[in-house]
């Protein structure tokens, strides 16, 4: 049922999205059980644990994510709007938070300013940040966690690198077009171990948010599903 574009594609959606779309595969398969009432109360009762099964998956995720031992629905709504009208480069910003900012300012590197960053009053975007960071930090403190074990735990799950589309195209290109396969070897061995830091000059080349040319870029910036 999901044919063309639109925001159900988007990436807070997908488990919705998910769940239709096994829901479908289950009645598609439910013919293949005949009469036998048993098979098909189990296929039943598989289909209905999938919604609370995925949500308990995704709420340990972010948990981890945000250095959390418990899930706090109402921190991560904050922190999922704020993401949205900053907006933020996603890999960045979680990787700049495994360092346990306390102020706004430490979070800049994954801000797009140029792309409309904070949507609306710098400052009361500003006061925001640094309002949700107090609660994040109150939050760690209760679990009471030594914050160097929790930035450790928090860089394992939140990767400095990620294979970008604008990277991996530059590297073909180069390797098509000149023969040239610096790029892709280069690429290959970062990206072999993408939660550690690695060099000065890698992060100069890799830890960056895109470039405003690279924006609606098609085949580069986003690509459709059948691409």
């Amino acid at each position: 049922m999901w044919i063309g574009g639109g925001e159900h594609f988007a990436f807070m959606n997908q488990p919705r999205a998910a769940v239709i779309n096994f829901k479908m595969f289950c009645t598609a398969m439910a013919p293949l059980l005949g009469q036998d009432t048993r098979a098909i109360e189990a296929l039943d009762a598989v289909m209905q644990a999938l919604p609370d099964s995925m949500a308990d998956t995704l709420h340990a995720m972010w948990a981890q994510k945000m250095g959390l031992i418990e899930f706090r629905a109402e921190l991560f709504a904050e922190l999922h709007t704020l993401m949205a009208q900053t907006p933020v480069d996603y890999t960045i910003f979680w990787r700049e938070l495994s360092s346990l900012p306390k102020q706004a300012a430490d979070l800049r590197p994954s801000f797009y300013a140029s792309r409309g960053a904070y949507g609306q009053d710098p400052a009361v975007m500003e006061a925001r940040w640094g309002a949700w960071l107090h609660k994040w930090h109150t939050a760690l403190m209760q679990e009471g966690r030594d914050a160097l074990e929790v930035s450790v735990a928090m860089k394992q799950v939140n990767p400095k690198y990620i294979p970008r589309e604008w990277m991996l195209v530059e590297a073909y290109r180069r390797a098509t077009d000149a023969g040239d396969f610096t790029q892709v070897r280069r690429l290959h061995a970062l990206l072999a171990d993408p939660y550690s830091e690695q060099s000065p000059e890698l992060a100069a080349l890799y830890y960056t948010k895109k470039r405003n040319e690279y924006f609606d870029l098609g085949g580069t910036s986003h690509c459709s599903c059948s691409s």
